[in-house]
């Protein structure tokens, strides 16, 4: 096949994507038009009336809420990519972790924002500790399976170099595993943005969670249908940086 033909097939694929996109959530929007001209505005508003509360609402508690959650989860990579490596080199430690990181999953974020509450009395911490504990083993687990998956040929070609264990890790574990990192920082922006809210609706000034709360308070599915498509597009935006990161990193990929 031609480059030039290529390039045609690739774009008219593309196009196409975009287009049952566009058509789905199209579908969507004009069936809530349709719902909300037989239902009362305080069950299911119409696109007008929630377009008019998006106008007015305090975008200050968007900003504070994805600050929250970028913060959390780099530091929960951070640590997560550092377990993962220590687990891959040394099998004891992994036989010590493996258990306490399976613990920490299993119990559910409502625990942990009750647990938060109890032992902790700063709001912002609160908010940190709970998003942290939440992310970190799935990041733990996801990038341990990923240096585990190189395939054994190429470390043993790598290793036949005599590498430092500085270079066997900057040389092949981490360009290895770009593509399951990538992937796991898209899983965890999602569970993010769900786990923040919940946090946010306990004891909170700021944030989403708060404004959701607040609107709950008065009653106004208006308000609550703002911060949600809020919420929605702030996670799709993140996940659209991520993607595009992923492009270039990963370009030699078709």
């Amino acid at each position: 096949m031609a480059a030039s033909e290529y390039a045609a097939l690739k774009l008219f694929r593309s196009v196409a994507d975009r287009r049952y996109y566009v058509i789905s959530l199209l579908t969507v929007i004009v069936g809530w038009e349709v719902a909300s001209r037989f239902l009362p505005p305080y069950i299911l508003p119409s696109w007008v009336l929630v377009f008019e509360t998006l106008l007015r609402i305090n975008l200050v508690h968007a900003w504070v809420t994805l600050a929250r959650v970028l913060l959390a989860l780099a530091v929960a990579f951070t640590i997560g990519l550092t377990l993962a490596t220590l687990m891959y080199l040394s099998q004891k430690f992994e036989k010590y972790m493996i258990p306490i990181v399976t613990l920490i999953m299993a119990v559910p974020a409502i625990c942990w924002v009750l647990f938060s509450i109890l032992w902790f009395r700063d709001q912002e911490f609160r908010i940190f500790f709970v998003l942290f504990a939440v992310c970190l083993p799935g990041y733990t687990i996801d990038i341990l399976d990923a240096i585990k998956n190189i395939p054994f040929q190429l470390r043993e070609m790598v290793l036949s170099f005599r590498p430092r264990r500085s270079q066997f890790i900057s040389k092949l574990i981490l360009p290895g595993i770009i593509p399951n990192i990538l992937t796991t920082w898209k899983v965890n922006l999602g569970l993010g943005i769900r786990v923040v809210t919940v946090a946010e609706l306990v004891g909170t000034l700021t944030g989403i969670g708060y404004a959701l709360n607040f609107a709950l308070g008065q009653q106004s599915i208006r308000e609550i249908t703002a911060w949600t498509i809020i919420l929605v597009a702030s996670l799709l935006a993140l996940q659209g940086v991520i993607s595009l990161i992923e492009k270039r990193l990963l370009r030699w990929r078709k």
